[in-house]
C-alpha cells in the first residue's frame, strides 16, 4: 500500500511522530487503528440505541412524560 500526503500532511505527520519519539509509519498506522475503533464504537452504539428505542419504546415514552 502506498500512502499519499501532501507536504503540509506529511511535515505534520512528522512533527507528531517527533513528539511520540515513534516512526512515521507507526504514527499513521495507530491513527487508522484509533480511527476504526472510534467508527465501530459509534456503529455499535447506534445499532444499540435502534434496538432499546424499539424494545423499550413505549416505555421510554411514558417515562419521558
Amino acid at each position: 500500500m502506498t500512502l499519499r500526503l501532501t507536504d503540509e500532511e506529511t511535515e505534520l505527520l512528522r512533527r507528531q511522530a517527533e513528539r511520540e519519539h515513534r516512526s512515521m509509519q507507526e504514527v499513521a498506522r495507530l491513527a487508522i487503528l484509533d480511527r476504526v475503533k472510534r467508527d465501530s464504537r459509534s456503529e455499535w452504539i447506534a445499532v444499540n440505541t435502534a434496538r432499546i428505542m424499539h424494545e423499550d419504546g413505549e416505555l421510554l415514552s411514558r417515562l419521558a412524560q
